[in-house]
């Protein structure tokens, strides 16, 4: 079939099944644009939340489907590929933050969104790196926070808000090679520009990074947002690449320019349009999550949205 006729298709069966089709910012741009939502992690867990679908047929990695299930248990969660993953999710286990937190009994934990739901499970909140300032500085200061599993985001966090917070060592093998060197290369490149920095990058917390007055540090949906409403024609992005796809469809005329060509996440770029046609007419690749772990992964997932 031509592109044109599976998108037609996929739109067809998605009317006839009453499903949503939610992506994530960084997935193929054909996927992005036959999606319902487009978001990053705190508007696609939203989104989850908030359809009245039967089917939820979401288009990103394995643990944001996962997240999908936990807040929507009623709904039937797809994937077009089985297993997408995710080098933060996968530098985590359920067990390990089970033992980390005996340790530290009197500690509060703090997972990123990015995370498997069996390490929800023993999470005390969740956080997204559009809330994450929010969640931390909701909790009590004299409590000991430990933070999973990014330890960029983590040392960002720590930086803006004075919060003393133990790091688990885990890292996106997209963002982290993002380093304060090849930012400050490309700003006196593109002198002119607005620099736009994933928090999970390796350089956002370095101070020279900081100090730049035209270096902003955003989620993707906070990026999309800036690129918007700023007068600037010019903008470098340290993040995936794909979220060049929204940012140059939102803002003809203005200029966006990748941090590096190569800051690809592959994981997320695994779903086509075929997968995505034959998910919803096999309903195939469901994500179900066993009831105990749901409703303790729910739990500080509730707790972030009602922050957020």
């Amino acid at each position: 079939m031509k592109t044109r006729e599976i998108t037609d298709r996929i739109l067809q069966l998605k009317k006839e099944k009453r499903a949503v089709i939610l992506a994530h910012y960084y997935a193929r741009p054909e996927i992005q644009d036959v999606a319902d939502y487009l978001g990053d992690s705190l508007g696609l867990s939203q989104a989850a939340g908030n359809t009245d679908a039967d089917i939820i047929v979401f288009c990103g990695v394995q643990f944001m489907a996962e997240t999908a299930a936990i807040i929507s248990p009623q709904k039937k969660v797809l994937v077009p590929v089985w297993g997408a993953g995710c080098s933060l999710a996968e530098s985590i286990r359920g067990e390990d933050l089970k033992q980390w937190k005996a340790a530290h009994p009197d500690s509060i934990v703090v997972s990123y969104v990015n995370t498997t739901a069996e390490v929800k499970a023993w999470t005390d909140i969740c956080c997204t790196s559009a809330n994450a300032l929010k969640v931390v500085e909701s909790l009590p200061a004299d409590k000991e926070i430990l933070f999973v599993p990014d330890k960029n985001l983590g040392a960002w966090i720590k930086k803006k808000t004075g919060r003393e917070l133990t790091l688990w060592a885990g890292d996106c093998c997209v963002h982290n090679p993002v380093s304060a060197e090849m930012v400050l290369e490309k700003s006196r490149e593109y002198p002119d520009a607005d620099i736009l920095i994933h928090p999970e990058c390796a350089c956002s917390s370095d101070e020279r990074i900081l100090g730049l007055p035209q270096a902003f540090l955003y989620s993707t949906a906070g990026m999309v947002k800036h690129a918007a409403q700023s007068a600037k024609r010019r903008f470098i992005i340290a993040t995936e690449t794909g979220t060049l796809h929204k940012l140059g469809k939102d803002n003809p005329g203005k200029e966006f320019i990748p941090i590096h060509p190569q800051t690809i996440c592959g994981e997320m770029k695994k779903v086509t349009l075929e997968h995505l046609l034959e998910a919803l007419e096999k309903e195939q690749y469901q994500v179900t999550i066993s009831e105990d772990i749901r409703q303790k992964a729910w739990l500080p997932i509730e707790r972030m949205m009602k922050i957020s």
